[in-house]
């Protein structure tokens, strides 16, 4: 899926899938964002259409959060920022009639500009999928296939998944969601967690087979 994506949006499946960005998140992180001393991302603002109208706005529900940075994300976005640099983008705050801020954005469009995010999707997004054999090419003149599963939402659900399987808490993984509630965040996953009878024999065994 990465590799079916145009080179300058595929560092954009490693902040998906590697810290769990929604998709507004993405298009919004901008250089100010990055911490590779701390191995942190900060995750303070999305892009947003109001009205049509794309504005910078504070994260859903307006909970700002810091994601743990993997090396392997930290070595992608490094690679990003090296061939496509920052660019300035200056949108509004909040509302359409919002004060206007600048931030340098680490994706952008072909032409320097936002990376809108209907046209990503139809344009380079569901292309991808398709490459990668996830949906089905589409009929001459037809659309892709719409369907919610289809979006980069997956990759957050991705993200989830993989921190649960490793054995992550539900209060850890719902702060780097940036959910509201952990309980949120146990409805929409629970059938994602490790069965925990199977947790319980894996540790037993792994103290009692060492003792051995």
């Amino acid at each position: 899926m990465r590799a079916a994506l145009p080179e300058r949006y595929q560092a954009m499946t490693d902040v998906g899938g590697g810290c769990g960005l929604r998709q507004g998140e993405i298009i919004g992180l901008a250089d100010d964002a990055l911490d590779f001393e701390a191995d942190t991302l900060h995750v303070v603002r999305q892009v947003k259409l109001i009205r049509g109208v794309a504005v910078f706005a504070p994260p859903e529900c307006g909970k700002e959060r810091d994601v743990p940075l993997p090396a392997s994300v930290a070595v992608a976005l490094r690679a990003h920022v090296d061939q496509y640099k920052p660019v300035e983008i200056t949108l509004p705050w909040k509302t359409p009639e919002g004060p206007k801020v600048t931030h340098r954005l680490l994706f952008t469009n072909t032409a320097g500009g936002i990376v809108w995010r209907s046209n990503f999707n139809i344009q380079e997004w569901k292309p991808a999928l398709a490459a990668a054999g996830l949906i089905p090419e589409p009929e001459q003149g037809q659309p892709y296939v719409s369907a919610r599963e289809h979006g980069m939402h997956a990759l957050r659900h991705f993200y989830a998944s993989v921190l649960l399987d490793a054995g992550e808490s539900i209060k850890a993984v719902s702060e780097y969601l940036g959910h509201t509630d952990p309980a949120l965040t146990l409805r929409v996953y629970a059938h994602l967690m490790p069965n925990s009878k199977e947790r319980a024999r894996r540790a037993v065994d792994a103290v009692l087979s060492a003792d051995r």
